[in-house]
Formats: structure tokens, sequence, C-alpha cells
């Protein structure tokens, strides 16, 4: 199997919550989208430094991190972001990786999102059971 994108919209859900209690317009939320690498190796979702400066996105934590090639660094975490795929929706934590390294969509919101890879068409889709809404499992 090759890899796999999808078109991903990323929002500083500060500012939704903002927008949600009428203190900022809807218009003034920053969004974008986003093709991220599919990647069920990674755990979290990780942006570059571009998208967490255009999204002014609040540094929460460091965090040591693993990267597929062993090597350990440590980099910055913020929180808040939402992520919209088709009909679904997650909020979560990001990495932030240097410079325009590539983004990618790791396990956690996947799951959370309830999206699966299907393998023929080599593309992220909302899980075939559920289209109408996002299923979890609490066991």
């Amino acid at each position: 199997m090759g890899l796999v994108y999808a078109d991903v919209e990323l929002i500083n859900g500060f500012d939704l919550e903002l927008a949600r209690r009428y203190m900022i317009g809807e218009e003034e939320v920053k969004r974008m989208n986003v093709k991220m690498l599919v990647d069920t190796g990674s755990i979290m979702l990780a942006i570059n430094e571009s998208i967490q400066e255009q999204l002014q996105l609040p540094v929460v934590e460091k965090r040591t991190v693993q990267l597929a090639n062993s090597h350990i660094a440590e980099y910055d975490v913020v929180s808040q972001v939402e992520l919209r795929f088709k009909n679904r929706r997650t909020m979560c934590n990001a990495i932030v990786l240097p410079g325009d390294s590539e983004p990618l969509l790791g396990a956690i919101p996947l799951e959370d999102m309830d999206v699966l890879i299907h393998p023929t068409r080599q593309e992220l889709i909302v899980h075939p059971d559920h289209p109408y809404f996002a299923q979890m499992k609490m066991k």
C-alpha cells in the first residue's frame, strides 16, 4: 500500500470558543485546509511551525518525541486544534515539527473521528458502518 493523504481543515479551538461566546466574529476564527499524511504509525497529530504560526496556536508544553527514524528530540505541543474531515471532527493537541515538515494525521485523531483507510482506493474514508456520526469503543 502506498502513502495516503487526506484534506483536513485545522481550526484554532480557542478562536472557536470565543466565537461561540460572541466575543469575536466567525470570520475571525483562524482556520486552514491542509493536506496531511495519514500515518497510523504516529500516535498524535503533528503539524509544522508554519501551520502553528498561521493558526496562532499556544504552546502548552514541551514533550520528548521518538521519530520514525528512532531519533529522539524535544518538541513543542500546542493545544486546542480542531480537525474536520468530511462529517467528522475532533479536538486534540499537536506536536509541532520544525519548519515546513510534513504534517501527520496520527492514530488518536483517526480513532476519535472514526475514520478508516480504504486499502483499495488508498484514501481516508468515514467508517462505512457509521456513515452519519462517529462511534467510539469504550472497552
